[in-house]
């Protein structure tokens, strides 16, 4: 890896040139819209504006675990937000979340519109909503509560932090990598602890906890993110293994890692989701084959 020891920070940042890797041309130092784009609204009561980035998978997961149990109410549309081009900085998209990141949700079910912005808010807005996947017991909704905002804490040194460095960073530079990578094996190991005790994170129960931390955390130990399974030898992680491949078989969970998809098998990219059909018509492998 190389290492460069030759920036000697200046007495006031300015902003000047792009700051480089992957998402070089969106990255900026000001907040608010760049341009004029009304959000689209669906037919159904929740308007999810998402991609399946973790962040996202979290709440489309959630959504079909709801319809799962027959809360014809939880129905939503999900229209597809793509970093990459800047749309989370359109002026609608900036009215729902005005920290313009994914996943951003209105429900058009309350007097008003409500906007909910933020995946773990949102988890916990759906969750108390429908009165599902979070415990009334108080010791275990504190538990899991504990798990769910751990994970809000945690995950930003996964991806802005490991996620980044090793995977979007225009160089490779082996402080940041060692850096995060110490830290994304240490929180896997807070994780197995954990779940060497306990079925799921809240108790013997799966919970918008499990839900949230699985998109993250789960993922990363199934190999999906950022092809660093090796590099972190998450095989090692016996009991997050165990728990992780037990959510993954959930058929919610499939649909959800489905919605909002750009990437990966084309079976598996479900664009925008509207109807629940839409999961064997509209997959990107039917709509490019004509099928």
């Amino acid at each position: 890896m190389s290492q460069s020891n030759d920036y000697t920070p200046p007495c006031i940042w300015t902003w000047e040139k792009a700051s480089g890797g992957t998402f070089a041309s969106i990255n900026r130092p000001v907040a608010g819209p760049t341009h004029d784009k009304e959000l689209p609204v669906g037919k159904h009561p929740f308007q999810l504006y998402s991609l399946a980035t973790p962040n996202g998978v979290k709440v489309t997961v959630l959504l079909e675990e709801l319809l799962a149990l027959g809360h014809q109410d939880a129905e939503y549309d999900a229209w597809l937000i793509d970093i990459g081009e800047g749309d989370q900085f359109g002026s609608g998209f900036v009215g729902v979340n005005p920290n313009s990141k994914i996943p951003a949700l209105m429900d058009h079910s309350t007097p008003a519109p409500t906007r909910v912005f933020e995946s773990g808010a949102i988890l916990l807005y759906l969750a108390e909503r429908f009165d599902e996947f979070l415990p009334s017991d108080h010791a275990l909704r504190t538990e899991t509560l504990n798990w769910l905002f751990w994970q809000m804490g945690s995950a930003p040194y996964l991806g802005g932090g490991f996620g980044h460095f090793y995977a979007y960073a225009p160089e490779k530079l082996e402080y940041p990598i060692d850096r995060f990578a110490m830290e994304a094996k240490r929180q896997l190991d807070v994780l197995d602890r954990r779940l060497a005790e306990s079925r799921y994170l809240g108790g013997d129960d799966y919970t918008i906890a499990d839900i949230a931390n699985w998109a993250w955390y789960g993922q990363l130990a199934l190999g999906r993110l950022y092809d660093a399974g090796e590099f972190l030898q998450v095989q090692e992680y016996q009991h997050v293994q165990r728990w992780a491949k037990a959510i993954d078989a959930r058929p919610a969970v499939q649909r959800g890692r489905m919605v909002n998809r750009t990437f990966g098998e084309l079976e598996m990219q479900l664009h925008e989701r509207h109807d629940a059909s839409d999961f064997e018509r509209k997959t990107q492998d039917k709509l490019t084959s004509g099928a």
